[in-house]
């Protein structure tokens, strides 16, 4: 008679996060507020925003800013 095979468990995968709507960190609002700034863009920053907002307009003003830098003729 064959062996059961054994039953494979997962461990919890710990995650460095403060959870999906925590307010956005001091470092993510500095850089924020500066990239807003640079940006011509003040309504961009905001102390109510979460993480992962903060995170997605951080992304799109550096965007922004990269595209903002290039030779005109690039555009």
């Amino acid at each position: 008679m064959a062996a059961k095979p054994k039953k494979l468990t997962r461990r919890p995968v710990s995650i460095l996060s403060t959870g999906a709507g925590a307010r956005l960190t001091a470092q993510q609002s500095a850089l924020l507020r500066q990239l807003a700034y640079d940006g011509y863009e003040p309504d961009a920053f905001s102390e109510q925003l979460t993480q992962a907002e903060a995170g997605k307009r951080i992304a799109m003003l550096q965007a922004k800013l990269k595209l903002l830098d290039e030779p005109p003729h690039t555009l």
